[in-house]
């Protein structure tokens, strides 16, 4: 436990949850109920064993912060988590249900064991975050969220790309996601690298697609085959160059395969909201 002011909370708080959650215990030391309460805090971040911070926050001497959060009533704990206020409660509460809020509010194991791996990611550090995200699903075979995040990771992060190894340890985790998790618009963009990545393998090298394309706008099949090679190697905007000339040529060639994997080739740029936001816009007038 902390004490916390305005000068540190960004630090103990705001970073602070980003790693895991912080109770923010707002309080002050005329307050009998805070005197009651801030023991068991205490007993329980111990108890937890790390699994949350505990702050304290004196509202008399920290004025900002109780008008920033509408604190009315003391004692009155705030949880953050990836540095947002996420619930709270007020009052001297009972151990026995600060115990259930914290039980609320604290991820399991497998949802620790996710959150460590992006933080593996952040570091650079892919095999252990792969190991990391393997433990959760071996788990639970049934966490959507693990398997996009793991072929995300085999398709997006790895320096120097996958290997054929690595593509069909994805295209595993892809096939086992369940309705909700194809549901999401991160699974039609891990499909398409997917695609790209495996249909690169097949396509004539890049300078012979650009002469192909240079020769004869027209051929779509060739800008299509250019557009794919283009999202193998990472090199969106020109995918997305391309696609939108095929859709601006002939919006329904391939069933209007282009359209679908511009829009998914904008997911895999979500990273790069300007750069989204302009195709979006070209592609609306386009379309309109």
């Amino acid at each position: 436990m902390i004490e916390v002011n305005l000068s540190n909370f960004e630090h103990e708080v705001i970073e602070a949850s980003r790693k895991v959650p912080v109770l923010v215990d707002f309080w002050a030391p005329w307050c009998g109920p805070c005197r009651a309460l801030g023991p068991v805090l205490e007993r329980l971040e111990e108890a937890y064993g790390g699994r949350f911070k505990l702050v304290k926050i004196n509202s008399d001497e920290s004025p900002e912060l109780s008008q920033q959060f509408m604190v009315r009533s003391i004692p009155y704990v705030l949880a953050f988590a990836d540095g947002n206020p996420v619930d709270g409660f007020i009052g001297a509460l009972p151990e026995s249900q600060v115990r259930a809020f914290l039980d609320r509010l604290l991820p399991g194991s497998a949802e620790a064991e996710r959150r460590r791996a992006h933080k593996l990611i952040g570091e650079g550090d892919f095999a252990g975050a792969l190991a990391a995200l393997r433990t959760v699903i071996g788990a639970d075979p049934e966490n959507d969220e693990a398997r996009l995040d793991l072929a995300d990771v085999l398709l997006n992060r790895l320096p120097g790309g996958p290997d054929q190894e690595q593509l069909q340890d994805a295209d595993r985790a892809l096939a086992g996601l369940g309705v909700r998790g194809q549901a999401e618009t991160r699974y039609a963009a891990l499909k398409v690298r997917l695609a790209g990545l495996r249909e690169a393998a097949a396509l004539p090298d890049l300078a012979t697609l650009r002469a192909q394309v240079a020769a004869n706008g027209s051929d779509l099949k060739a800008r299509s085959a250019l557009a794919q090679r283009y999202i193998a190697d990472g090199e969106l905007e020109k995918a997305l160059d391309e696609l939108l000339e095929v859709i601006k040529r002939n919006r329904q060639y391939n069933d209007g395969a282009a359209r679908q994997t511009f829009l998914s080739v904008l997911e895999l740029a979500a990273d790069r909201p300007t750069m989204v936001s302009d195709y979006r816009r070209r592609l609306s007038m386009v379309l309109n």
